[in-house]
């Protein structure tokens, strides 16, 4: 689950960065002459709709979709529990107002999700997208997935002692070769 959450993370806070090309645009005043034909090959062109499907699949497959969908009724409950706590009074009032806002909130989860449909559509060519996808939606593409938070925990507890110990060789070995040089530290 650490691993989806994490990756679910890292999908959508890209999607919604702001590049530099964008700011610069908006700040920078207009050049004396027009821009060069290549400038205009950095705006990439819109993911075709065969890419965002396999995109589509592939994120719904990592369970980066059901996150991002369940990200704004998870929040409202508890910014509900957070304000029932301290103000309990309220509670009726509050949960009425956040009926009326939520259809907002999850317009924004759905662009927020297309937004990471497309920024997946233009990580990889189109054909490379629906392999992977076709992979993570097949029974072994499933395991994998079911599988892979258990064996990058595992992976983890199994990790950290080993770097702490190789940090400290490291260390050792360096202070007895440095101390044949005749440098201690």
């Amino acid at each position: 689950m650490f691993a989806r959450r994490t990756l679910a993370a890292l999908l959508l806070a890209g999607a919604v960065v702001v590049g530099p090309r964008a700011y610069a645009a908006e700040t920078t005043p207009a050049p004396a002459a027009p821009p060069a034909p290549a400038a205009t090959a950095d705006v990439p062109a819109p993911p075709s709709p065969a890419a965002v499907k396999a995109a589509d699949q592939l994120l719904t497959a990592m369970g980066v979709k059901e996150n991002v969908a369940k990200t704004v009724p998870t929040m409202m409950t508890e910014f509900e529990q957070n304000i029932a706590r301290t103000r309990p009074e309220i509670r009726d009032s509050l949960r009425d107002t956040l009926v009326t806002i939520k259809p907002g909130f999850d317009d924004s989860a759905k662009q927020t999700y297309e937004k990471a449909e497309a920024l997946l559509a233009l990580a990889m060519p189109e054909k490379e997208l629906e392999d992977v996808a076709t992979f993570f939606t097949s029974p072994t593409g499933k395991n994998f997935l079911a599988i892979q938070p258990i064996f990058l925990q595992r992976l983890q507890d199994m990790l950290d002692p080993w770097r702490q110990g190789l940090s400290t060789e490291i260390v050792e070995k360096a202070r007895e070769e440095m101390k044949k040089k005749g440098i201690d530290f």
